[in-house]
C-alpha cells in the first residue's frame, strides 16, 4: 500500500494559493485518473485507487498546513503504510516557479507542513515532490505563500502538470533513485 499526501490548507480562502500546491496536483492526478476524492476521517480527505496493482491513498490533510503531520502519522500508522511508500507533494520558495525536484530524506527547508510531518513521523526518510513558487523579497513570506498565482505562473504551472501526473504514476512502478534520474531538472 501506498500514501500520496498533497500539502496545502483547507478552506475556500486558500483555494489555488501557493501554499496549496499538492492539494492543486492531487486534484489534477484525481481528475485524470477519475479518483474521487470523497472520503473523510483522520481530519483528512481521501481517495482510493489501485496502480500497478498497488493499493494508493491519496490523501489532502485538512488541518492547516503547519499540522499536517498528524494527519499523515495518524494514515501511516492506521494503514500500516512503510515509510518508503509515502510520497509527499509541497510547494518550495527557494525554486523557480514551476520547477521540480524529488527528494529524500532531507531536511524540512523551512517548510513548516514538511517539519510537521518529519517531527510526527520521528524521521525525515519519506520521499517528497517539491514544486517551485518562487519568492517575493518584498513580501513577507506568510502573504506570499498564502497569495494566488500571476497568469503567467498559471500557464506555467499547467504546463507541468502532465509531468507531475507521471511521476505520481511511476512512483509506484519505479525505483526512487530511477525517479529522481529521469524528473529532476538540471
Amino acid at each position: 500500500m501506498y500514501l500520496i499526501v498533497g500539502l496545502g490548507n483547507p478552506g475556500r480562502e486558500y483555494q489555488n494559493t501557493r501554499h496549496n500546491i499538492g492539494f492543486r496536483y492531487l486534484d489534477f492526478f484525481c481528475e485524470e485518473h477519475q479518483i474521487e476524492m470523497d472520503r473523510s476521517k483522520m481530519n483528512g480527505i481521501y481517495g482510493e485507487t489501485m496502480l500497478q496493482g498497488e493499493k494508493v491513498i491519496l490523501l489532502k490533510p485538512q488541518s492547516y498546513m503547519n499540522l499536517s503531520g498528524t494527519v499523515v502519522q495518524r494514515f501511516v500508522q492506521f494503514y500500516k503504510i512503510p515509510l518508503d511508500h509515502i510520497l509527499v507533494i509541497q510547494d518550495d520558495l527557494d525554486m523557480p516557479t514551476g520547477k521540480i525536484k524529488l527528494k529524500k530524506g532531507s531536511s524540512s527547508g523551512g517548510h513548516n507542513g514538511i517539519q510537521n510531518i518529519i517531527d510526527q513521523l520521528g524521521t525525515k526518510e519519506f520521499k517528497r515532490l517539491k514544486i517551485g513558487i518562487s519568492n517575493n523579497k518584498q513580501m513577507s513570506t506568510t502573504d506570499y505563500v498564502l497569495g494566488k498565482f500571476s497568469k503567467d505562473e498559471e500557464e506555467i504551472l499547467k504546463n507541468i502538470a502532465p509531468k507531475v501526473n507521471d511521476i505520481l504514476e511511476n512512483f509506484i512502478q519505479l525505483p526512487f533513485d530511477q525517479l529522481m534520474n529521469r524528473y529532476n531538472q538540471k
